[in-house]
């Protein structure tokens, strides 16, 4: 062992046997032996005569940087050594001791891109026989077979394959290379695949599999005819129909026929090819068989299939034409379905995209036919199939875990083309859709709550997101079958709306179709019971409850003064609710994003700050919110300088709390009504303020609770007008005050909530 080989093997030391320095070391020697000029020849002696893996990925890795990189640099004789040499590795001639194909997968691979530098430089011009010099070498077995196919992948990869970046240069000498190939040599690879896979196939399975994966590499730019033929294409078939001795084998003959059905080709050449490939042939595979295994492969060829179909219909003038395109996707869409009801396939995301351009372009077809209305039902079925969580993750889904927020926030992305697809089957045929959710959402409601959590959420998820694609004049009379569709939904007292993800896309369905209430006041006390009950605002589940808060306020935000006879039998139902909000126990939890529960007080302040509201009860409701609330911070603010830090913190929580109640209370009421009309309800609010002015006092440099306070003297600036004026002062000299560095009465210089 010379000090090259003992300087790659520290240099590729993985067991931590060597120090940090001596590796360092290591390297820069190896890194300096690759800039003398006699690199290349070093390389090949050592591959020549070296066992050492490591060795030997060295050598190979130094010979790919200096061709791709210096390639114009190395003399005629050495590139007709470098040349020799690596040509009778990969062919395994006999004159080389030491056999490198014997090595791991690793070492050949580097061993093909070696190769394939070399074809970017000298093919054809240079080394023109490359290739049909290989091919009689194939005849000494699967070694030097599988190297072969390493060599076209590693073309292809390196050189070839447009799913790379591809700098113009890449892009010339790929063409150059393909042409020639095309002229000189693929006729003769197709039949040595061809041969390989007719002798091996029962012998050598995994061998056949690598022939036609590297053949489906080839077959998007190499002449169709060499592969759909009557002699290869029935070979094909039969690997996938008859049954291959191992499903590896059946995929990779699948995936070929998908490349030659994806083959870009006239319109007409393809529609062509789609008929005389006769696909109806593997519908059995998913549809009787079912292997889990082939499912995947067969999916992505039945879909690629029917985008071509689909493709033809769309670029083919002729009405003959389009009639038969028609027919091939009426042929195939039943097992496109079936694939995706029964099956999780990686294609899923391409088969959507593909059923969106497909009802997309139903819409020119008008009356549509019995058979597309029927598709049109299966493709809601999918929709419904696939946005269906899996129960395995329900009690996640409920606590909120983090499993359930991970699944929660991957199906909300999953979900995004299906509702997409959804709306468009709604405006293409909208009564087959709103009677498909109608039928759906009564099957889930007829069985067991315990087994269909999952397909309650489902049905309303559907109706929810089809909202978003009608009109408010659609939603608002009800059109077609949705006046049936929501009368249902609001008499509907699901078993499982303890559920946290049902009761939560009830809610804000039901908040989506309100508009619906407006020429249906008879409705009103139905839609108000799921917020106001144990479905709503009172759900055991916090997320829920803030939730139907803040939905509950965009309710009444909408029906306002259709809610004026209501309003008594709504505060019975929110005494609990505003109490609960100012609690100690309430301020400890947590809180996520703008949903703190202070939108009930908005609800209720919208509610009472009508002026359809009698004056006498306005005032009664009013006094009955906000007396409670300021003799609460009255007695929180008593005794408050003799407080401990903790218990002093505590109490401030609970005012903070309370400032937001009143203040979203206030944003429902007018200036013109609290200045004007009624000014005993300004006076109200005008005592408020000088009670929650006080706070400033007793706890003063606390940011959070300045901030509450600030945001409420806005509030009242716009509410009161200039009769806050007279109050500005007081406040104004107590903020300053805070802001110059007053002292603060609590003992301690800041307190801090965060």
């Amino acid at each position: 062992m010379d000090d090259l080989e003992r300087g790659i093997l520290i240099m590729f030391d993985e067991w931590g046997a060597v120090d940090d320095e001596l590796k360092k070391q290591a390297k820069s020697y190896c890194s300096n032996i690759k800039e003398k000029p006699s690199v290349c020849r070093l390389c090949i002696e050592k591959l020549c005569c070296s066992n050492l893996v490591q060795v030997q990925f060295w050598c190979l890795q130094t010979l790919h940087e200096v061709i791709r990189t210096r390639y114009s640099t190395i003399s005629p004789e050495e590139k007709h050594m470098i040349r020799g040499t690596v040509f009778s590795i990969v062919c395994l001639e006999d004159k080389n001791p030491v056999r490198v194909l014997e090595g791991p997968p690793f070492i050949k691979n580097k061993l093909a891109q070696v190769f394939i530098a070399l074809i970017y430089f000298e093919y054809p011009l240079i080394w023109s026989s490359v290739f049909v010099d290989f091919l009689p070498h194939l005849r000494k077995g699967n070694v030097v077979i599988d190297m072969f196919c390493r060599v076209l992948n590693a073309l292809d990869d390196e050189l070839i394959s447009l799913d790379y970046p591809r700098t113009p240069e890449e892009l010339t000498v790929a063409g150059r290379v393909k042409d020639a190939m095309r002229e000189q040599c693929v006729s003769q690879i197709v039949r040595a695949w061809y041969d390989i896979i007719s002798m091996y196939r029962n012998s050598n399975q995994d061998l056949c599999t690598i022939v036609l994966d590297s053949m489906r590499r080839y077959i998007s730019w190499i002449d169709i005819g060499l592969i759909f033929n009557d002699t290869f294409l029935p070979l094909l078939f039969d690997l996938i129909l008859v049954g291959a001795p191992s499903d590896q084998l059946r995929g990779a003959a699948v995936r070929c026929l998908l490349a030659i059905v994806s083959k870009r080709m006239e319109p007409q050449s393809k529609l062509s090819l789609l008929q005389s490939l006769q696909i109806t042939r593997v519908f059995r595979l998913v549809t009787e068989d079912g292997n889990a295994e082939l499912v995947p492969d067969i999916a992505a060829l039945l879909s690629g299939y029917a985008v071509e179909a689909l493709d033809c219909f769309k670029r083919i003038s002729s009405e003959d034409a389009k009639r038969i395109s028609m027919e091939l996707l009426n042929e195939v869409l039943p097992s496109v379905f079936h694939v995706m009801k029964n099956f999780e396939v990686d294609a899923t995301l391409n088969i959507v995209q593909f059923l969106s351009g497909y009802v997309s372009t139903l819409k020119s077809l008008t009356p549509l036919s019995e058979k597309h209305i029927l598709h049109l039902g299966q493709i809601l079925e999918v929709i419904l199939v696939l946005i269906r969580y899996d129960p395995v993750y329900r009690t996640n889904l409920d606590v909120m875990d983090k499993i359930g927020i991970e699944e929660e926030d991957r199906m909300t992305e999953f979900r995004k083309d299906l509702f997409v697809l959804l709306r468009t089957v709604g405006r293409v045929a909208p009564n087959v859709t709103q009677l498909f959710i109608r039928n759906s959402l009564g099957s889930a409601i007829s069985r067991p709550s315990d087994s269909n959590v999952e397909e309650v959420e489902g049905s309303l998820s559907l109706l929810y997101a089809l909202g978003e694609s009608l009109s408010e004049e659609a939603i608002r009379t009800g059109s077609g079958l949705l006046n049936e569709l929501l009368l249902m939904l609001l008499s509907t007292k699901f078993p499982c709306h303890s559920n946290r993800l049902v009761a939560l896309v009830y809610l804000e369905t039901v908040t989506r179709y309100v508009k619906f209430i407006q020429d249906n006041a008879q409705c009103i006390p139905i839609v108000l019971a799921p917020f106001l009950d144990e479905r709503g605002i009172h759900h055991p589940n916090n997320s829920v409850s803030r939730r139907a808060s803040y939905l509950f306020m965009r309710v009444v935000k909408l029906l306002k003064v259709k809610l004026v006879p209501f309003i008594a039998v709504i505060l019975q139902s929110l005494p609990d609710t505003v109490a609960r909000f100012t609690t100690m126990n309430y301020t400890t939890e947590e809180i996520s994003g703008s949903e703190d529960g202070s939108h009930i007080f908005e609800a209720i302040g919208l509610l009472i700050g009508m002026e359809d509201v009698p004056p006498e009860k306005q005032s009664d409701y009013l006094s009955s919110l906000l007396s409670p609330l300021c003799q609460q911070v009255e007695a929180l603010l008593r005794s408050a300088k003799l407080l401990s830090y903790e218990e002093s913190k505590a109490r401030i929580a609970v005012i903070q709390q309370i400032i937001m109640a009143i203040n979203s209370l206030s944003k429902g009421f007018s200036e013109r009504l609290v200045t004007a009309s009624r000014p005993a309800i300004g006076n109200m609010f005008k005592q408020t303020l000088d009670v929650l002015l006080h706070v400033l006092v007793i706890f003063p440099r606390v940011e959070p609770l300045q901030n509450k306070v600030t945001s409420f003297i806005h509030r009242m600036v716009d509410t009161l007008g200039a009769s806050v004026l007279p109050y500005l002062p007081k406040a104004l000299e107590q903020l300053l005050a805070e802001t110059e560095g007053g002292v603060c009465l609590i003992g301690t210089p800041t307190i801090d909530l965060n």
